[in-house]
């Protein structure tokens, strides 16, 4: 069980990074790296299971995100990344939107200030709730017999194609038969991007989406710093690798 707070983060790095066009195609690739979700696979990459609905919007309330136009002059909007568990989309400014052959970009243009040039910024990238049922974090915690409930961000370590990666919490929950039964320490999970989106099981309902994010993305070189948001319900995800960061460590 990933509670919103942790979650946000693992959608900042293996969703949102990954979806930035110029990342696709390299623009990134002596910096921060490129990414596994590359152009040709776009409408076909199984991305996680069926009930994984991820937007781009630049217009969500209290996005960090979120503006009316970028600084390209292209009016905010919302958009899928994730459909069905299939990439359908990136995050556009207009330099790069008709490389993808598309008429228009989707406002993702942003200098940090008036001494920067304009470049291809992360939206609001989000993780959409149950739209069919208002499932609680509780309910979904019920459908545990053993497991570890993972609540808060705290350290990440992720590939130069957004693909491997690990990340750790701030607190940690053990949970058995349904319940929450005392807490753990130390703990971490494992997958690839791919995996992990595929092990998710079941997301909470609207009460459970809360919106986090990073007020200190970096990006460009020169670089350059946004704000960003990601919202995200509590999710369950089955079959992941856990360890224990204090004995583990570098095995």
């Amino acid at each position: 069980m990933i509670d919103p707070t942790n979650l946000w983060l693992t959608i900042h790095e293996s969703i949102g990074h990954a979806t930035e066009y110029d990342r696709a195609i390299g623009y990134e690739s002596a910096y921060a790296g490129t990414s596994f979700a590359t152009p040709d696979k776009l409408g076909k990459l199984q991305y996680g299971t069926p009930i994984m609905h991820v937007t781009g919007d630049r217009t969500e309330a209290h996005g960090l995100a979120s503006i009316g136009y970028d600084d390209e002059g292209v009016a905010g909007q919302r958009w899928d990344l994730v459909r069905d568990g299939i990439l359908v989309g990136y995050q556009l400014d207009r330099v790069f939107a008709p490389r993808l052959g598309l008429d228009r970009s989707n406002g993702c243009s942003y200098a940090d200030s008036a001494h920067h040039v304009p470049i291809q910024r992360m939206a609001n990238v989000s993780l959409q709730p149950d739209p069919e049922r208002d499932t609680s974090t509780a309910e979904l915690i019920s459908r545990v017999d053993n497991g570890i409930y993972i609540v808060g961000d705290k350290s990440w370590s992720i590939d130069m194609q957004r693909y491997n990666f690990q990340f750790t919490g701030q607190r940690f929950f053990r949970i058995r038969d349904g319940k929450l039964d005392g807490q753990l320490r130390d703990v971490a999970y494992q997958a690839t991007t791919t995996d992990f989106w595929g092990a998710m099981e079941a997301v909470g309902g609207p009460s459970t989406w809360q919106l986090g994010g990073a007020a200190n993305c970096g990006k460009a070189q020169p670089g350059q710093v946004a704000a960003v948001s990601h919202g995200c319900p509590s999710v369950l995800v089955r079959g992941i690798n856990i360890l224990n960061t204090r004995t583990e460590a570098g095995q």
